[in-house]
């Protein structure tokens, strides 16, 4: 028994001294790899509203609305966006919808003014059904793209921010809305 306990301390040095030294070799690599602060920016945030106008397939109504995103980005040309819309204008029969989306975000420039990009977002949306009957929340798949003009190096005008979001899990079946969205995007840091 007490060689079990001499071995078992052995064991557990070992493994403690082989788990310091990957621990170093790899913050060493990582200090390796480090940026230069004057190049590379790392990440930038930017914060933005849009007018939007959808088709919903339900009903076949065509609402307008406001949304609201967060744009973080990277110098790699990928981000992630979240953005929530309210859709609450030309409703009828009361029918309201709500879509808060978070997903990844592909951006390029082209030339000194324009900004295309590409989105695939996934969340919750909210939908109330005709004279407030009933409501739920239900799963939003969402894709997109668009294009930014830069006005200043912080201020950007979107163009046009075009999204298509299925609702796979609808209530009466799988449930489609197309989009178009244009605002303004500001470069926070």
């Amino acid at each position: 028994m007490i060689e079990t306990r001499v071995g078992r301390k052995l064991s557990c040095r070992m493994l403690a001294i082989v788990f310091v030294a990957v621990l170093l070799s790899v913050a060493h690599g990582a200090y390796c790899q480090v940026a230069p602060s004057a190049r590379d920016r790392g990440l930038s945030v930017a914060v933005g509203d849009n007018v939007s106008g959808f088709y919903l397939q339900y009903g076949a109504r065509k609402m307008g609305g406001l949304s609201a995103f967060v744009d973080l980005d990277t110098t790699r040309h990928w981000g992630l966006e979240a953005e929530g819309r309210w859709l609450v204008f030309h409703r009828t029969l009361n029918v309201q919808d709500a879509t808060y989306l978070v997903g990844p975000r592909y951006y390029f420039n082209l030339g000194k003014k324009f900004q295309p990009y590409a989105k695939g977002l996934v969340g919750p949306g909210l939908f109330t059904f005709d004279y407030n009957a009933s409501h739920g929340t239900y799963l939003v798949v969402a894709t997109g793209g668009g294009v930014d003009y830069y006005i200043t190096s912080r201020l950007h005008l979107r163009i046009v921010d075009i999204e298509y979001q299925n609702w796979p899990h609808f209530p009466t079946g799988a449930m489609s809305a197309v989009g178009v969205s244009t605002g303004f995007r500001y470069t926070l840091f």
